[in-house]
């Protein structure tokens, strides 16, 4: 018998042992779902899709209740390396070649709007989450220079986008304070933040639009129908709508999903407090950082100049027990700076991931509806699609159904054999980075 994502690495209702939740207000926890209930719309997953839905929702009439098995943000939203990325995870020309030109540029223009309506949400509703632009796309090889150049050359000349700066090997030399990459692309459009604050601030604005939050309420069961039935361990809620936004905490709620989205770990960790001077070293303009290897490394300054490192995943449903020293290795391969930095946190996540690296947008019923998959790049387009659901269920599905539309290929064996085959294509993807 398999262990349970939601309760292998976790304590029930707790966060991550993170920085992130260390330096975060978190407010007391919210009622769970008891006896029975009925909402227009039941949203399943307090991340950042969910309560992006239902906010959304919310702000256009719909009686919502948002059902979390921990707390709101608990999973990869409050956990991961807060980089809000430009794009899709896959990059404009291999969107060309997947769905045709006119498809690519919807692609690339509902990604704009998703950086947009994240900054947006965080002016409007006042949170408090250290929004700061700039990421460095890094690459270790200097055979892949010129196509990071190239990209963002075609970025500006097909897309009109003007916010990348190529990068030479003295020039990312001196803004990383590292001998470890050939050159890069720094793009100011994009931007980083504490994304566990950004969570809770979605979950504030939503309350206060009139949303209900029930957390440590675990859905066990939902039954399809003109009115889903939505079971829990201490309730049962009917509604009309389901958004399932649980990324990569699916669980067997979907038969679809297991296929097409499945779960694996990553790891970061931060060190002590830095020396201003060092940190300027390492970070010249305090932008994030993401490298071109297979295994991404991430990272940046926190509001407190702590380096925030992630990098290196594991594939079974157990965080190691080294997460701490296995990140500070990677990290010091980076910056040899840092040997003697004491490692204050260290925490693991799970993500979900899709064959082709792009979300799995899917409609298994009428009034039933899926996002997630999104590889790592979902601090924006999770957000986005939050909205696009709550669009679907407004009877406008038009834009949900640009990324449902794209072919989503299953992973090889579908759920069972996934993550054996899954290791060994990364084990060969890693000699690859080290060669």
């Amino acid at each position: 018998m398999s262990l349970d994502l939601l309760t292998a690495n976790d304590t029930q209702g707790t966060h991550a042992p993170s920085w992130y939740a260390a330096t975060a207000s978190l407010p007391d926890p919210e009622p769970r779902l008891m006896g029975e209930d009925q909402s227009d719309v039941c949203v399943i997953g307090g991340g950042f899709t969910g309560l992006s839905a239902a906010l959304h929702l919310a702000e256009a009439g719909f009686d919502v209740v948002l059902l979390e098995a921990h707390r709101v943000g608990w999973g990869a939203s409050g956990r991961n390396g807060g980089q809000l990325g430009s794009g899709q995870r896959q990059d404009q020309s291999w969107i060309e070649k997947a769905a045709g030109g006119p498809a690519a540029r919807q692609f690339w223009d509902l990604a704009e709007e998703a950086k947009a309506l994240v900054r947006d949400r965080i002016a409007r509703h006042q949170i408090d989450c250290a929004l700061t632009p700039g990421i460095i796309y890094a690459t270790h090889k200097r055979s892949y220079v010129r196509e990071l150049h190239e990209e963002a050359e075609k970025l500006s000349r097909d897309y009109g986008y003007d916010q990348t700066e190529p990068l030479d090997e003295t020039e990312i030399r001196a803004a990383l304070g590292t001998h470890a990459y050939k050159g890069g692309v720094l793009d100011r459009g994009a931007a980083h933040l504490h994304p566990l604050n950004l969570a809770l601030g979605l979950a504030r604005a939503a309350r206060e639009a009139g949303v209900r939050i029930c957390e440590n309420t675990r859905v066990t069961n939902m039954t399809h129908g003109p009115r889903p039935v939505i079971q829990t361990r201490t309730g049962r809620l009917r509604s009309s709508h389901v958004i399932l936004a649980c990324n990569g905490y699916h669980g067997g709620l979907l038969p679809e999903l297991p296929g097409r989205v499945m779960p694996i770990n990553n790891f970061i960790l931060t060190t002590e407090p830095l020396a201003e001077d060092l940190a300027r070293e390492l970070i010249r303009d305090n932008v994030a950082v993401a490298d071109t290897r297979f295994v991404v490394n991430y990272y940046r300054l926190t509001e407190d100049n702590r380096m925030l490192f992630g990098g290196g995943e594991n594939y079974g449903y157990r965080f190691p027990k080294d997460i701490g020293p296995r990140v500070r290795r990677a990290m010091l391969k980076i910056y040899p700076q840092l040997q003697g930095a004491h490692i204050d946190y260290a925490w693991g996540g799970t993500l979900g991931i899709t064959v082709n690296r792009m979300p799995a947008f899917l409609r298994t019923a009428p009034n039933v509806y899926s996002a997630g998959g999104y590889s790592g790049h979902g601090v924006a387009l999770a957000c986005l699609a939050g909205k696009l659901m709550s669009e679907a269920v407004g009877g406008t599905a038009e834009r949900f159904d640009i990324f449902a539309s794209l072919p989503q290929p299953t992973f090889p064996g579908g759920g069972a054999l996934r993550t054996p085959l899954l290791a060994l294509a990364m084990t060969w993807y890693g000699l690859r980075d080290r060669l």
